[in-house]
């Protein structure tokens, strides 16, 4: 039987996401009752600018004091989606002590402070929900912590961004250098105005960093992961991708160390073969790829941002919370009993593909190939072409820890020969 007494929200962000979020609960409200076993009533809505026109919002719900909403103890579940670091953090800790669980798509706040944040809400018995934070729609962070709570997650690979993915797509695509791509992901609303957060990887270090606590059982912050960006991705780099049956993305990757006893998180360009999923994923399309010991091989995919996509996280979240709430329980918390330590960038093992600008004159390959060896680093495959004494060198590695690789390239930025180091590229998928 269904409840009379309707669980009370309050809606802390009126913008792209807040306002859909408001939008749905408003359009399928029977829908979401019935789910539920409960009525939900927007009771408040914390806005910046309140002469703002929201269509569908009650003028009389708007308010600029945030934290007079959350204070009122008859507020059920708080909404936050309003980004940042503060006020949300102190909002949200505010939404503890006064009774109401919170529901976010903060990601930048769960992936400096989520520790603290878990432990808020459990010492005030209260749920701390964030679905949104990591990929839009994709359910992925509730199967991580929850279908996969049996299993052991090894690996997780992603494309967790979606104005970086339409970039590399266009000049993968079409040829495009870095800034006409960029312009055009501009024009159509992909980028920012400002789109440092994306291209320089910070959004989607955030992510990571949220990821590999979940997958592995660890508390890994943002300062943790190992961010590099895109910005110097050219289309000689996607050349030479092609040749080798490669494109590239901008990947988050979180591994379990092979011995069990570390993990690593980073974000940085890396070749991946056309053979594997992630190469697939086209525009501005998220994608996942979970290696686990039972399940496998796990691909997630979908929209990872916008409005609609990321309130129908928010309002998944908002269900399950409002579930918990009547049931008298609580959904599950931080699991970080495994403590692995996070690895240096240095100790991570992969495969590097370097483009070396050299003169064309015998004996260079041989003096590379040494540099290559004395630093522990085996070939696998090198390319050479040039005319009137300039020349291009690539080499592609196997398998070797990226201090070691890091030697090499200082190096061979000391040779006579070298007259530069033109790219540095990781090749991972494999």
């Amino acid at each position: 039987m269904m409840r009379t007494r309707p669980l009370k929200v309050a809606l802390l962000g009126c913008g792209v996401v807040g306002s859909e979020v408001a939008r749905i609960m408003t359009t399928h409200a029977d829908d979401l009752a019935a789910r539920i076993g409960a009525p939900l009533e927007l009771a408040g809505v914390a806005v910046r600018r309140p002469d703002r026109v929201r269509a569908g919002i009650d003028p009389a719900l708007v308010t600029t004091d945030a934290t007079a909403l959350v204070k009122r103890g008859d507020i059920d579940v708080v909404v936050e989606v309003i980004g940042g670091i503060e006020p949300a953090r102190t909002l949200i800790t505010t939404a503890f002590e006064h009774g109401a669980s919170v529901v976010s798509a903060n990601k930048a706040l769960i992936a400096q402070d989520g520790a603290a944040l878990h432990a808020a809400a459990a010492a005030n018995e209260k749920d701390l929900y964030y679905e949104a934070a990591v990929a839009g729609a994709i359910p992925l962070l509730r199967p991580l912590r929850e279908s996969l709570a049996g299993d052991k997650v090894n690996r997780v690979l992603g494309i967790v961004n979606g104005t970086t993915n339409f970039i590399l797509d266009k000049m993968d695509s079409t040829g495009a250098g870095y800034q006409e791509a960029l312009d055009e992901a501009t024009a159509l609303g992909y980028a920012e105005a400002d789109p440092t957060a994306d291209v320089e990887g910070f959004d989607a270090a955030a992510k990571a960093a949220i990821l590999a606590g979940i997958a592995f059982h660890s508390r890994v912050r943002l300062d943790d992961v190992h961010r590099e960006g895109m910005t110097e991705v050219t289309a000689a780099d996607f050349a030479s991708a092609t040749e080798m049956g490669c494109t590239i993305k901008l990947l988050a990757i979180c591994e379990r160390a092979v011995d069990g006893g570390s993990v690593t998180a980073r974000v940085h360009p890396a070749m991946i073969p056309l053979s594997h999923p992630l190469a697939g994923v086209r525009g501005a399309y998220n994608a996942v790829f979970v290696e686990s010991d039972a399940a496998g091989q796990l691909m997630f995919y979908g929209p990872g941002a916008g409005g609609a996509p990321t309130a129908s996280a928010v309002l998944g979240d908002l269900v399950a919370v409002c579930r918990n709430r009547l049931g008298g329980g609580r959904g599950p918390g931080e699991s970080a009993y495994a403590a692995l330590p996070v690895s240096p960038m240095g100790e991570v093992v992969t495969r590097y593909h370097i483009s070396l600008d050299v003169a064309d004159k015998p004996g260079v390959l041989a003096q590379v190939a040494t540099v290559f060896a004395e630093h522990g680093v085996s070939i696998d495959t090198v390319r050479q072409s040039g005319k009137d004494g300039e020349a291009s060198l690539v080499v592609v590695t196997h398998r070797a820890s990226d201090a070691a690789l890091g030697g090499t390239v200082e190096a061979l930025r000391k040779l006579d020969t070298v007259r530069g180091v033109a790219s540095i590229m990781r090749v991972e998928g494999e």
